[in-house]
């Protein structure tokens, strides 16, 4: 298809071809005719005479020939060492001594999967599957967070100047994310025991709840709080379904593993706090952007609120 500034199309190539070739117009005349160069003329005439009407339409600009294209053999161990040890473009490079770029364009060429669509253990490609509707399926799942120390740690004061970790303590964010919305709620507490993970569940329940999502299953790890008695019953209380990853299996619970690694990103070492409690004050208003403002790139660019019309304050 031509450029909108093109100015022949394939029916103006056709038309100058024949006022040369057939009418014998000379080539300077057609040219000033059609307002092209010469040149072009020539072109459109000889293709004319050589193809008919079938040579009036683009080619591709692709070279019949690519000498300094990387042998077929190169690329052959390149996608070998790709499949075999599922390494990046750089770590290929220096093993077969090659410039990364060129390790990066055979494996964009041959169209590999990105290693952070593959499943580490098999290699094969990463099936993400989406519930249709909210409340189908909540993962639920905690972080271990080591405490700031007064006065900041290593980022404010340096490796050196930064005081012992030791006495700070941990933090423990406990997470429950919707499958389908991506809709988030998260408390900081200070353990993981079952009575604490039980307490969690039944007010992100409420907090689901009161955005219109009536939790359907629950999807959890395989850790003791989570086989508990009393995790069991708060569940079936609810009328809620329990469901487990498979051991050693982290990315089955991907999408509660993905929020914990975005929470540590843009909130936990978003900056250099200078306490513990300056952390926990700054993580309400993080974890509403999250909701109502952070575009999520599974949704298309747009927050969890989006795919939840009941939750309140959706637009504040």
């Amino acid at each position: 298809m031509p450029h909108r500034n093109a100015p022949l199309t394939e029916t103006g190539r056709l038309r100058l071809a024949r006022c040369v070739v057939e009418d014998g117009w000379p080539l300077r005349r057609a040219a000033e005719r059609f307002q092209v160069s010469p040149t072009t003329a020539k072109r459109w005439a000889d293709r004319y005479r050589m193809l008919g009407e079938a040579g009036m339409t683009d080619r591709s600009s692709r070279p019949h020939r690519g000498p300094r294209r990387t042998p077929t053999r190169t690329e052959r161990r390149i996608i070998k060492v790709r499949v075999l040890r599922r390494w990046g473009p750089a770590r290929i490079a220096y093993l077969l001594r090659l410039n990364p770029a060129t390790a990066h364009r055979v494996l964009a060429r041959y169209q590999l999967a990105r290693l952070a669509h593959l499943d580490r253990a098999t290699g094969r490609p990463i099936r993400r599957h989406e519930r249709s509707t909210p409340g189908e399926l909540v993962h639920v799942d905690i972080k271990k967070l080591g405490n700031i120390p007064d006065g900041g740690g290593h980022k404010v004061r340096g490796r050196r100047g930064s005081p012992s970790r030791s006495g700070v303590g941990y933090s423990y964010p406990h997470n429950a994310v919707d499958d389908h919305s991506r809709l988030a709620y998260s408390e900081i507490l200070t353990d993981e025991r079952k009575e604490t993970a039980t307490a969690f569940w039944a007010r992100a329940n409420e907090f689901f709840a009161r955005a219109g999502i009536t939790v359907e299953r629950v999807l959890t790890d395989n850790g003791s709080r989570y086989r508990s008695r009393l995790w069991r019953e708060a569940l079936a209380a609810g009328g809620v379904t329990h469901k487990r990853t498979r051991p050693y299996r982290p990315q089955t619970n991907g999408k509660v593993e993905r929020f914990n690694r975005t929470l540590l990103d843009e909130w936990a070492y978003a900056r250099p706090y200078r306490t513990e409690q300056e952390r926990r004050n700054a993580f309400p208003v993080w974890l509403h952007t999250y909701n109502h403002h952070r575009g999520h790139t599974a949704l298309r660019g747009l927050p969890p609120a989006s795919r939840v019309p009941n939750l309140t304050s959706q637009n504040s």
